[in-house]
């Protein structure tokens, strides 16, 4: 994660361990986001809550390998959107939705094919 995710300073697969990172909204507002894996299941799924420093509100990010045939399929699973202020729009789930389109759609697949 550490070469195609957010900015993380360092980054063990290893449950309990915490991290952080900075993302930008929508708005042009910076966030401290504060994460720690809750589960690992080694080539099957990653799984930790995520909450914004100084904000209301956690949620929790699932990602999810499964094989088909020769190839890899990533579920993302961002559970308890809700728990966020809801008049804040950078907390909108439209915003989520955009922000994992670009890491899973974009950030990650020019990783995985190298360019």
């Amino acid at each position: 994660m550490k070469l195609w995710y957010f900015d993380l300073e360092k980054f063990k697969l290893q449950k309990g361990f915490q991290f952080s990172f900075i993302g930008q909204g929508a708005t042009g507002e910076k966030y401290i986001h504060l994460c720690e894996i809750t589960e690992v299941v080694p080539e099957k799924k990653l799984q930790y809550s995520w909450k914004y420093k100084g904000y209301v509100g956690t949620s929790l990010v699932t990602f999810e390998l499964f094989k088909e045939a020769r190839k890899t399929r990533l579920k993302l699973t961002h559970e308890g959107l809700e728990t966020f202020d809801q008049h804040n729009p950078d907390f909108a789930s439209a915003n989520f939705e955009a922000g994992w389109t670009e890491l899973i759609g974009n950030l990650l697949r020019v990783h995985l094919e190298g360019k």
